[in-house]
């Protein structure tokens, strides 16, 4: 499942999302586990806004001392309700669209791992369906947030991933004419009708050689240019 992803820039989140963006918010272009970078949520008033979030439901400053570590970039559809990770944030509805250009995964078809980018087909920006959360800390409010995926075995492009005799699963794209829809659903129920594939016509793949993680600490501001460097 996908675990780095290339995000957008400022100006794109703005363009496709028609949402405000504080020009001092800043995240790498590639994201990985605990790296900060933007989501959509809507707001109280029925608007799209973003937020600045860690990759990840559970940051790992939040998993408890000596306990076994445990990934949640991704959240698995068939038992989302039921994941002590994920069933709150589920049951209260709060979902979130994770922008972005292309994400990662490994092919084997060679007999050994290698990285494939996938994106759409006409490299144009995209959304997938994520559940975000916010957490208490000292320096004030912080949010998280995980993407939705379902399973991928008949995908003809998805199914080309990961490794051989595993189930194959994918994140969830939402087509642009139904942003608004999954922002706004309050039912868990019906929200479970968005999670579908998207078509593999409408995507394209390439092998893609894995990018070097960037400093959390310190991350550059990202660039329209910068951001659209790599699709083309």
């Amino acid at each position: 499942m996908c675990t780095n992803y290339k995000t957008t820039s400022r100006d794109l989140v703005r363009a496709m999302m028609d949402v405000e963006v504080p020009e001092d918010w800043t995240w790498p272009i590639d994201i990985y586990r605990d790296y900060k970078a933007p989501i959509i949520r809507q707001s109280a008033d029925g608007r799209r806004e973003a937020l600045l979030g860690t990759f990840g439901m559970v940051p790992k400053a939040r998993i408890p001392s000596g306990s076994k570590d445990f990934a949640t970039m991704n959240a698995r559809f068939e038992s989302v309700g039921e994941r002590h990770s994920y069933k709150f944030a589920w049951r209260r509805s709060q979902l979130c669209l994770v922008p972005m250009t292309s994400f990662d995964e490994p092919c084997y078809e060679s007999g050994q791992a290698e990285w494939w980018s996938i994106a759409m087909a006409d490299r144009a920006p995209f959304a997938v369906a994520g559940l975000w959360n916010e957490w208490n800390t000292a320096e004030g409010t912080q949010h998280s947030f995980t993407q939705l995926t379902v399973n991928a075995d008949e995908h003809q492009l998805m199914r080309r991933f990961h490794k051989p005799g595993e189930e194959k699963r994918s994140i969830v794209i939402v087509p642009e004419a139904e942003w608004d829809n999954w922002l706004g659903c309050r039912n868990p129920e019906i929200a479970r009708s968005f999670m579908t594939l998207f078509p593999a016509e409408r995507m394209t793949s390439w092998a893609s050689p894995r990018p070097k993680k960037a400093k959390k600490s310190a991350p550059a501001p990202v660039t329209a240019a910068d951001a659209q460097a790599d699709l083309f």
